[in-house]
């Protein structure tokens, strides 16, 4: 089975959040059970100085305002195409934002291109390499839908991934020739969005499958509540759509083998890992528990209701750690809350701190607004560090709430609250002291935790079955 991915990003080339990391474990992963992946991807600076090996398969003289070069080689593992279009993605930073923080003007036509060259691979090939499934992930990648048939590409089979419906690629219908898009499908059943032009409607309308990252994003879609406006689409589609768990990367999160952190023997040697985390960041030893944060500053991620309830875990002797950047607001918000002295925050990001940090916390705090998956509280499953998550997409099917039902069996991994509100996460962090000071029944949770599947090989498993049928390949 040959299939094409097509994303903005891909870890470790170049990442943003989760999208990254899902696009750069899933060809491994799906190796493993008879797909042969190959990644195409934008050829932003750091993907050029990654790529060895390359050599072109294809020229374009005009794509999108100037000459490009699409470039086959390899990089971390991965087989790549690369477009190599200076005027697109010869950039500094962020694939999406300039120096000034703001969208890049032209992120509709560089992203257009992206989907453009994904299209024209699929329908034409490239070196030889046909694929049989052209699978696109999010807006950046929902035009190819659009641009697959006028290449002869009919032949071809599609999966949409949303992993954000939130971002919907939209723009003013004042770029449909910019955007080389056939007039004609400005409409309803096409890629027309409350009056604008939405490359993920795009791809919603008209690609062969879609798919979110939990079964529970994919049931929360069909909501007003959490479709964004796309609800409607999502009903239309509910037989086309399946939720399919993401995994983590077991090798890259592994307490045993981790390089960014003294190996230990969890839950046991965690102890250690929590004093040398405190250590680093300047917090004292304390009586209960320390909590760790490692996540963008939004509002979606649900972060201001833990400044709002810091003291139903500071009081009876916890602690925050808190690793992030985003929302300018709640940056300085979390800089005040890091002057009480069992408050550490750290502005930014760091690869090796979020391994220290869920290395050395004893819970992982994800009370997020929505969460299509999450990644973080299963990188928390699997070093011990127990999981408080909103019951919300991904948080709801990945971790097993600390119940009575689910203490009494002895299975829980975690806790959820609901509603997503001050009031109740209040509640899990009072739940959480509590069971804390139990070490048996904390013990055995961090025990279940660290036995919970949290890899790629059942999700692997499941797209390989989707390609198949959409290509009715046994």
């Amino acid at each position: 089975m040959r299939v094409l991915s097509v994303a903005s990003e891909c870890a470790p080339l170049v990442k943003t959040g989760g999208l990254a990391d899902v696009t750069g474990a899933l060809p491994a992963a799906l190796a493993g059970v008879g797909v042969q992946m190959r990644s195409l991807l934008p050829g932003y600076p750091a993907v050029m100085a990654a790529l060895s090996d390359a050599s072109p398969v294809h020229r374009f003289d005009d794509l999108f305002g100037g000459p490009a070069v699409l470039l086959q080689g390899q990089a971390a593992g991965l087989d790549l195409l690369v477009i190599d279009a200076p005027h697109l993605y010869a950039r500094p930073g962020n694939p999406y934002l300039g120096p000034d923080g703001r969208d890049w003007p032209d992120n509709p036509e560089r992203f257009a291109a992206l989907s453009w060259v994904g299209a024209h691979v699929a329908a034409q090939g490239a070196d030889g390499w046909h694929p049989q499934v052209l699978h696109g992930h999010d807006w950046q990648a929902g035009l190819m839908i659009e641009y697959l048939p006028r290449m002869g590409g009919a032949g071809v089979r599609t999966v949409l991934t949303i992993h954000n419906i939130a971002f919907t690629g939209s723009t003013d219908p004042g770029r449909l020739h910019s955007l080389r898009l056939d007039p004609a499908r400005f409409y309803s059943e096409g890629y027309e969005f409350w009056g604008a032009i939405s490359a993920l409607k795009a791809g919603l309308m008209g690609a062969d499958a879609l798919t979110t990252v939990s079964p529970s994003y994919a049931e929360e879609l069909m909501t007003p509540e959490f479709g964004m406006g796309l609800d409607g689409v999502m009903r239309h589609r509910q037989a086309d759509l399946t939720g399919i768990l993401n995994g983590i990367d077991e090798d890259a999160w592994n307490p045993a083998t981790d390089p960014a952190i003294a190996a230990f023997d969890a839950p046991s040697g965690k102890a250690a890992a929590k004093t040398a985390l405190q250590a680093e960041l300047g917090l004292p030893q304390a009586a209960g528990p320390l909590c760790v944060i490692v996540s963008r500053m939004t509002h979606q991620k649900g972060l201001d209701l833990v400044l709002e309830t810091l003291p139903a875990l500071l009081d009876p002797g916890g602690q925050l750690a808190v690793l992030g950047s985003g929302d300018p607001g709640l940056e300085q918000a979390f800089r005040q809350a890091a002057g009480d002295p069992n408050v550490a925050v750290r502005i930014g990001y760091d690869e090796g701190l979020s391994h220290r940090l869920i290395a050395g916390g004893d819970a992982i705090l994800v009370p997020s607004r929505f969460e299509p998956c999450g990644l973080t509280q299963m990188y928390g499953l699997r070093y011990g560090t127990i999981p408080v998550v909103a019951l919300t997409g991904g948080l709801a099917d990945t971790v097993i709430n600390a119940s009575p039902a689910g203490l009494a069996r002895g299975v829980a991994t975690g806790i959820q609250f609901a509603p997503v509100t001050a009031v109740a996460l209040r509640g899990a962090l009072m739940r959480l002291t509590r069971l804390f000071s139990d070490r048996e029944v904390w013990t055995r949770m961090q025990v279940n935790a660290m036995a919970h599947p949290v890899g790629w090989a059942p999700s692997a498993r499941a797209y390989a079955d989707l390609y198949a049928r959409l290509t009715q390949t046994p």
